[in-house]
């Protein structure tokens, strides 16, 4: 059985790497086996636990382990194979060797293999749950959308991996042995496209969820907004928001630091009154920093208040949807618009939707292809975009 997926990102500087820690320190006490790994270049998980952490799985407490991606590591051992074999597909179509070099320098493979490592850490160990502390949120985005823009790639490069590529490459090649080098050619990139395809599977998954973590500030929570939005376009599901650093509020004290503190903590109120980003949780600023499990555990205490930390994974209405109102359709995607800049525009079989300069295609199910679009609105709970059967090809 898999483990459940949670993923903490957020703007750098916010305290993801810390929440992240805490929540799967709070797992564990509470019964769960427990993994948190670090994906993010900064490497700072093993320093709020204050111990040494690597690529290798350490056990930090009964229950809790935790490692950091290594993904430079990941690319020495497992992207040299497949480099070599594309190479040899390129220069078997006639391109330079030199060129053939560049091409093979795939944009975000460290990255690709960061999330490739986190998958066969969720499918492969006996983990209940896996937490990941993901890089800052620009990087984190960028991460998430790989495994569908390299899959991508790759069919614009060599359609229909298995079938068409190992047809045409075996004609190519002429002779028995270079036969067999095209045949290992199109196995790597089939196993490549299905890794893509089982990657993309486990972001999508009921049991994944997403932690957004940010500071009650305007241009944080700003951004905090197109990352909801975002991930929504790529099918991910966020399951809730964590309020890091609320000062705590200084009752019926006077003087100058309790003026202060009033004055700053009515500005985070008002931040988090304009969010509206469904499930929030907070947590108060506090003195000293917490390092290592027993500060980590009430930090804990104090997020979670009691609740299971993985309450929430999973739940909510699907991301995308097709329902039917009287003569139309309604395909229903849950967006955090808000003041962003939203298009919408019909290619062939597919929608177009840009959000802030972000492009999502969406392929239209069999049933929507044979209407036309005719109209679209925006609600508290998303886009509902209209559909109406197109005479000429709804009976065909």
């Amino acid at each position: 059985m898999s483990a459940r997926l949670l993923l903490f990102t957020g703007k750098g500087g916010v305290g993801k790497t810390t929440l992240a820690a805490a929540t799967s320190a709070a797992l564990a006490a509470g019964g769960r086996k427990a993994l948190v790994v670090s994906t993010d270049p900064a490497h700072s998980l093993g320093d709020a636990f204050g111990i040494a952490l690597g690529s290798a799985v350490t056990e930090v407490d009964a229950g809790l382990h935790a490692a950091q991606v290594d993904p430079r590591a990941l690319v020495d051992e497992t992207w040299r194979e497949l480099r070599g074999h594309l190479r040899t597909v390129l220069a078997g179509a006639g391109v330079d060797e030199l060129d053939a070099e560049e091409l093979t320098v795939l944009p975000g493979v460290e990255e690709l293999l960061a999330l490739a490592e986190v998958r066969r850490l969720v499918h492969g160990g006996p983990w209940d749950v896996v937490v990941v502390d993901c890089g800052p949120t620009a990087e984190t985005l960028r991460l998430l959308a790989l495994p569908e823009a390299v899959s991508s790639y790759l069919e614009r490069l060599f359609p229909t991996h298995r079938r068409v590529v190992r047809g045409l490459l075996a004609g190519l090649a002429g002779n028995g042995s270079s036969a067999e080098r095209w045949d290992a050619t199109a196995d790597a990139l089939g196993r490549l496209a299905e890794n893509l395809a089982q990657l993309r599977g486990l972001l999508t998954s009921p049991s994944t969820g997403v932690r957004l973590v940010l500071t009650p500030e305007r241009v944080v929570a700003a951004e905090t907004r197109r990352t909801v939005t975002a991930l929504a376009l790529q099918g991910i599901r966020v399951d809730g928001v964590v309020v890091n650093r609320l000062v705590p509020h200084p009752g019926a004290e006077s003087g100058p630091a309790a003026t202060w503190l009033r004055t700053r903590r009515t500005e985070q109120e008002a931040v988090l009154a304009s969010l509206d980003l469904g499930p929030m949780r907070t947590v108060e600023h506090r003195a000293g920093e917490p390092v290592g499990l027993p500060a980590l555990l009430e930090l804990a205490d104090d997020l979670y208040r009691g609740a299971d930390p993985l309450d929430g994974v999973g739940a909510g209405a699907p991301l995308i949807d097709v329902v039917r109102v009287d003569d139309e359709y309604e395909l229903r995607l849950a967006l955090v618009v808000g003041d962003s800049e939203l298009d919408l525009a019909r290619v062939g079989d597919d929608l177009a939707v840009t959000v802030d300069g972000r492009r999502k295609l969406i392929t239209l199910p069999s049933l929507l292809r044979r209407c036309l679009v005719v109209g679209a609105e925006l609600d508290d709970t998303g886009l509902a975009v209209r559909f109406r059967p197109d005479p000429d090809l709804w009976m065909r």
